[in-house]
């Protein structure tokens, strides 16, 4: 018995570090994904397409010790209330890193050339706060901090309040129809990303909850 708990204590460890991992990948990329916006820069799409491979396989490796985990058979309360979250939470984790990969793919083009001042402005206080949501987001899933939830629909709030002055701008018609129209997405894609990070930090409400409110 003792043995089996070991196998289960370290495959939990594992599923834990693969989770805080893919934390870490979206909010670099969406640094990244930022950067190759307002530079130009192409070649950091490669590695962000680099890095979406890496998801795919962290998905599928946290899947697997999840069935792992199950069938070793009936899971104590709180491995099997953190399994749930995991399942829950990881789907949010890949979404969003398409968002970012969608983002980066609007770099090259010449676009970067044709922003307003303005709309650079924003778009790199979007990236800015997105990121700081993640990490955010990430440090409430590590410490189990319920508290985080509040904090991030603040700040949820302030993304939403620049999805809505880089819409304005974009619909003054100062950009050219291309820029325009990709320059929507963008936007969307920044407001999804702040809407993912505080489902994530909604799954750690939950969990604590559970957790708090379980027999000892």
């Amino acid at each position: 018995m003792g043995e089996l708990r070991a196998r289960q204590d370290e495959r939990l460890e594992v599923i834990e570090a693969s989770v805080i991992q893919l934390f870490a990948l979206v909010a670099e990329g969406l640094v990244a994904s930022t950067e190759a916006l307002l530079s130009g820069e192409q070649e950091l799409l490669d590695v962000l397409a680099e890095r979406e491979r890496s998801i795919g396989d962290l998905y599928r490796d946290i899947e697997r010790l999840v069935d792992g985990q199950l069938g070793d058979g009936r899971p104590a309360p709180g491995d099997l209330r953190f399994m749930l979250s995991v399942l829950r939470v990881v789907p949010e984790l890949e979404r969003s890193h398409d968002l970012v990969v969608h983002i980066a793919r609007r770099a090259g083009g010449g676009f970067d050339a044709e922003l307003s001042p303005r709309c650079r402005g924003l778009i790199e206080r979007m990236g800015r706060l997105g990121s700081d949501m993640w990490r955010q987001a990430a440090d409430s899933w590590y410490e189990r901090d319920a508290t985080a939830a509040a904090a991030l629909v603040e700040r949820d709030d302030e993304m939403d309040a620049l999805h809505a002055a880089l819409s304005a701008e974009i619909a003054s018609g100062r950009l050219a129809l291309p820029v325009a129209m990709d320059m929507t997405l963008v936007a969307r894609f920044y407001e999804r990303l702040g809407d993912h990070a505080v489902n994530v930090a909604r799954r750690v409400v939950h969990l604590a909850a559970t957790a708090a409110a379980a027999p000892s």
